[in-house]
């Protein structure tokens, strides 16, 4: 998720409707997001099993219905395949209806990697390629960036998943956030909840569903 922030930036840009950070703030924000992240990789690294495997799938295709605080709202239709050992490729692909004829896409594509924490408990990172355009009425912007994620995710019942993120985005400027999300397994294979992501330049609220292959 997150993926609006790309969008609201060049919404921002496009429409003047807000002011853009300082140099100096963003740079503050910028370097506590990747202190945040770095301290993630350390613990995971001091923790994880040397030859442990993660203890949720990381193979499913998911599809979510994503609500924007400023009235906006979309679709992502997202995907992630665990290669050997504990790598793992993400990519998605979200749509989004900004209102005033203003729509926006975003494609992200990459890779991460998963380190066991504990039984039913991992440490994730994951670093992507980030492609944005924004369509209006005056023209189309577009530009690419990199997104940034570490977190938790684990099992606190048999059949219930959380998931615990920040997430850094740069894509013309920069946004950090943190997410928060739980799924509920109806099968082994299929989940379905909510997820909510704050602290950042907007609130972000999605609703979706899960399919695990393995």
């Amino acid at each position: 998720m997150g993926k609006f922030r790309v969008q609201s930036t060049q919404f921002r840009r496009t429409t003047a409707a807000l002011h853009r950070r300082s140099a100096v703030n963003a740079w503050e924000k910028d370097m506590r997001t990747l202190v945040i992240i770095a301290l993630l990789l350390v613990q995971g690294v001091a923790f994880a099993q040397s030859a442990g495997q993660p203890a949720l799938s990381y193979s499913f295709g998911e599809l979510r219905y994503i609500d924007i605080d400023n009235g906006g709202d979309g679709f992502e239709l997202g995907g992630s395949f665990r290669f050997n050992g504990n790598w793992f490729g993400v990519a998605s692909l979200s749509s989004y209806d900004l209102g005033s004829n203003v729509d926006g896409t975003t494609f992200e594509i990459g890779a991460g990697y998963v380190f066991p924490y504990q039984e039913d408990w991992d440490i994730q990172v994951n670093a992507r390629i980030i492609r944005a355009e924004v369509d209006t009425p005056f023209g189309s912007v577009d530009d690419t960036g990199i997104g940034l994620l570490g977190g938790v995710r684990g099992l606190i019942a048999p059949q219930f998943e959380v998931r615990g993120n920040v997430h850094y985005v740069n894509v013309d400027d920069s946004d950090v956030f943190l997410e928060i999300a739980g799924d509920w397994y109806f099968t082994p294979e299929f989940a379905a909840g909510l997820s909510v992501e704050f602290g950042g330049d907007v609130d972000v609220w999605t609703l979706g569903a899960r399919y695990y292959f393995k």
